[in-house]
């Protein structure tokens, strides 16, 4: 079966000096070549995806690294609409961040929940991304996948090593509210440091705080990146051709 193309909307603050900006093509590309997997690629600034419908129609959403954000309501409505469309999401480094401030803002209630890059004022009792004890950013770290979990199944390994680029991370004080009202945490550094979050019941909703984007040459998608491509095309099949049964 031929597979559709799919338009996904690369949400983020296009820069030469982002290396993960610079390597989404060469992935894009790569996925086409090797995998048969076709996405027609947008930028969307992140002072545009705060205009209504700015990410609508599109079959996948991802937020890329590259914050602070020009725009963080932006990158919030971003990762809103998404979430509550169904469309297919990837959050990696500053959307996975995000993705946590927006969940703990629009369902757990925390109206006030910051983020220290973006509000080096706020107090420390509403901090759900805080600036991390050790900064990660240009250093490998391993990771352990949650069995059972949406991470484990795309990656197909329950220990890995990837890269990190950042500094912020979960703050621990309201990780807790968090899985309770439906988040769920399925990849940390091994001492309980949070690393990959997902949404269950959402068709394809999945934040890393790594950057699975730079891993290799970029000659080959990384499970997480291709298992986006593969779920904006299974959108793109259920819209376009809703009678057809999407490839595998």
């Amino acid at each position: 079966m031929t597979h559709p193309v799919a338009r996904i909307a690369l949400v983020g603050d296009r820069s030469s000096t982002v290396q993960s900006h610079a390597r989404v093509p060469v992935l894009l590309d790569a996925l086409a070549e090797r995998e048969g997997l076709v996405l027609d690629g947008y930028w969307i600034p992140t002072v545009d995806a705060g205009q209504p419908g700015a990410v609508e129609g599109f079959d996948a959403v991802w937020l890329l690294p590259g914050s602070p954000y020009r725009s963080e309501e932006g990158a919030l409505a971003a990762i809103r609409t998404a979430r509550e469309r169904g469309i297919p999401f990837l959050g990696t480094c500053g959307g996975f961040q995000h993705a946590l401030l927006e969940y703990a803002r629009g369902v757990c209630g925390l109206h006030r929940a910051a983020h220290a890059e973006n509000d080096p004022g706020a107090a420390d009792e509403d901090l759900v991304i805080g600036r991390l004890a050790c900064s990660l950013a240009g250093h490998e770290g391993a990771v352990r996948v949650t069995p059972g979990s949406l991470a484990e199944s795309v990656i197909g390994a329950e220990r890995l090593v990837e890269r990190y680029e950042c500094s912020y991370g979960p703050s621990s004080a309201h990780l807790d509210l968090l899985r309770a009202h439906g988040l769920r945490f399925t990849g940390d550094d091994g001492k309980g440091q949070v690393r990959i979050v997902e949404l269950p019941g959402h068709p394809f909703f999945l934040a890393t705080l790594f950057q699975p984007e730079l891993a290799g040459d970029g000659t080959r998608a990384h499970p997480v990146v291709r298992a986006l491509a593969s779920a904006a095309v299974r959108h793109a099949s259920a819209v376009r051709h809703p009678s057809a049964v999407p490839a595998g």
